[in-house]
């Protein structure tokens, strides 16, 4: 057995697999950037050793660093979580070349399923289905193109070497196929070092369904039945359950063979999951679902098959790196309840979900579900990587009281001043339709403005603020707490005062003072005599005074301001261009992800500030605009 195990990740993963190696004995091993010297892995493990500059390839993506922090340290045994490096076959050989463990799959199955074009390929001789497309070695965007056509619109640009959304691009029309070809290539490029693509039909109905399955260094695959990651937001998931709903026993009997076949086609050891799209249109049916693709690590999505299997995946990974042979036949493999992951990000959903960065002051999890997170109060949550803050995971006897549970949860989420997209993931799991099981991938885009709808403060909201206002004002006039205090605008033969005047986002409101359930609200106190409160997975923020306005001072929009820290992706105009509203002006990179800015009227480009590769900070002007 293991006795040392270094996880080359960092994050909310890294704290979940040392939290199974403690409960096995095993030492652990964390490696970590410069940006990450307080984090919460860091402080997890039993040993901890610094890899490097904050940029991932300069530390997490670098093998050779990991590798010597391995050997630094002790460790027999090296877990790469999910990401990074967790299907670098390149990486996975080193790992064994060095004398250490790898707990994964063998460098030859993460070849043969990590380039998508080769993998259906294969898939195909196994008796796999595959979703049709176009999977030639021919790049050249002509071709591209004309392939495009005879698959008929809408199609699918998909990253050969691709995972997790990146380099994909849903095309409606020919005439937009150039431009998102070029993305994808470039998201791709950046994200994998590989821009190649390949092309699939675009169906219409989809249903994101995968298995996961496990297999022994002993010939033995089972599979921990099927989960559903249908509701995606710019194909990426934001909520998984398992099992699927809708699922009957034929369909989930053939697709669950279908995945351990694939698995053994390719002589896999591990856990992996199975990806397949599913056309919903007429439910789900075995002829009627297809392999897209195989994730050769374990899935961020893996709570929700151990939640209702009863397993621990890592444990089980361990074992099996191990040599052990796989601790449960497909027979004593048992499938019980139901159970729901929603991702809780660092982001703004009201700004296009934008992510958030900052120090994370005010930061307290609900308690009665499962909650997996790489933050504690106090972290600083950087510009540098995925904006996963926690996940939370509901399980129950059926799928609605699991729903329920978990939407509950969402609405105990207390961040600030992190933004969170706590009320939308609430939003979501509320919504009738999702409820019933009525899913497909496009879920969300179709009813964006449904779950969008900005969320307002209660009354009793307003009155936990207002009383505490009140407590503020007094302490700030360094007075004891007076009796007086409740007596406010007081005056013989004369009703008392009931409101108090505060101000939120520029508006004067009227907050009672004694509004019912008022002492049920979670209030923290920020800087400048901000009243922060706590309810339905928001944080409102209140002060005692108007807003501060400097003399002259304009709102403006001729100046196009970085949303957040981060690097220059794409530049898209020149000096005196000519502009017209939403037209794409630069592309920032900022924690894994591309932010178009765009034009917010027509005018021209009076000065272009910046240039590709730049690293810009919050608030930078990028471009400056003339209207007309």
């Amino acid at each position: 057995m293991i006795k040392r195990l270094l996880v080359a990740n960092r994050g909310e993963i890294a704290c979940r697999i040392f939290r199974t190696a403690h409960r096995m004995g095993i030492g652990s091993v964390a490696v970590y950037s410069e940006a990450d010297v307080r984090a919460a892995h860091v402080r997890a493990a039993d040993r901890a050793i610094a890899i490097g500059s904050a940029e991932a390839r300069l530390s997490y993506l670098d093998g050779t660093k990991v590798i010597a922090a391995a050997l630094a340290t002790d460790a027999d045994a090296i877990h790469p979580g999910y990401g990074f490096l967790s299907e670098n076959a390149e990486f996975a050989e080193a790992v064994t070349s060095a004398g250490l463990t790898w707990i994964g799959p063998p460098p030859t199955a993460i070849r043969a399923m990590g380039l998508k074009d080769a993998a259906k390929t294969l898939m195909t001789a196994a008796g796999v289905p595959v979703t049709p497309g176009y999977l030639g070695v021919d790049q050249d965007p002509a071709t591209l193109a004309a392939e495009a056509a005879k698959i008929g619109y809408p199609v699918l640009i998909k990253a050969v070497a691709g995972g997790g959304g990146k380099g994909m691009r849903k095309v409606d029309k020919a005439e937009d196929f150039a431009g998102a070809l070029a993305a994808a290539r470039r998201e791709a490029a950046g994200a994998f070092g590989d821009d190649r693509v390949l092309l699939e039909t675009y169906v219409r109905r989809p249903r994101h369904i995968e298995v996961q399955v496990f297999a022994d260094q002993h010939g033995e695959v089972v599979h921990l039945f099927e989960r559903d990651c249908s509701l995606q937001r710019r194909h990426q998931k934001v909520i998984e359950e398992a099992p699927a709903p809708g699922m009957d026993d034929k369909t989930r009997a053939t697709v669950c063979a279908a995945a351990v076949q694939a698995a053994k086609a390719v002589g896999y050891v591990g856990a992996g999951t199975v990806e397949f799209i599913a056309d919903a249109s007429e439910g789900l049916r075995p002829d009627r679902i297809w392999f897209m693709e195989m994730n050769t690590r374990l899935q961020v999505e893996h709570p929700v098959t151990e939640a209702v299997t009863g397993l621990d995946l890592v444990e089980w990974q361990i074992r099996v790196a191990s040599g052990e042979p796989l601790p449960l036949s497909q027979s004593e493999i048992r499938l019980s309840g139901h159970a729901v992951e929603a991702r809780l990000y660092a982001e703004t959903p009201a700004t296009g979900f934008l992510p958030s960065t900052g120090q994370l002051r005010h930061f307290r999890m609900p308690g009665d579900v499962r909650v997996d997170s790489g933050f504690e109060a106090g972290d600083v949550v950087t510009p540098y990587y995925d904006p996963m803050l926690s996940k939370l995971i509901a399980h129950a006897e059926t799928r609605e009281a699991a729903i329920a549970s978990l939407a509950q949860a969402c609405d105990c989420v207390e961040v600030w001043p992190v933004k969170t997209n706590a009320a939308f993931l609430a939003a979501c799991l509320d919504h009738p339709e999702f409820v019933a099981g009525q899913v497909d991938t496009g879920f969300i885009e179709a009813r964006l403005d449904q779950l969008l709808v900005l969320g307002a403060p209660s009354q009793a909201a307003l009155g936990a603020a207002a009383s505490v206002a009140l407590v503020c004002d007094e302490r700030a006039t360094n007075e004891p707490l007076s009796p007086w205090l409740t007596l406010t605008g007081f005056r013989a033969n004369a009703p008392r005062v009931n409101v108090l005047r505060l101000y939120r986002e520029g508006q004067a409101l009227d907050a009672p003072l004694w509004a019912e359930n008022a002492n049920q609200r979670t209030v923290a106190c920020g800087p400048d005599g901000q009243i922060v409160v706590f309810e339905a997975g928001d944080a409102f923020v209140f002060s005692t005074s108007p807003p501060h306005k400097e003399p002259g001072e304009a709102a403006g929009n001729d100046q196009i301001l970085a949303p957040m820290p981060g690097k220059i992706a794409s530049v898209a105009v020149a000096d005196g261009d000519a502009v017209v509203r939403g037209q794409a002006l630069v592309t920032l990179e900022a924690m894994k992800m591309e932010h178009m800015l765009t034009a917010p009227f027509d005018g021209t480009v009076e000065t272009l500030l910046v240039a590709v590769g730049d690293q810009v900070v919050e608030g930078a002007v990028l471009v400056r605009l003339n209207a007309g």
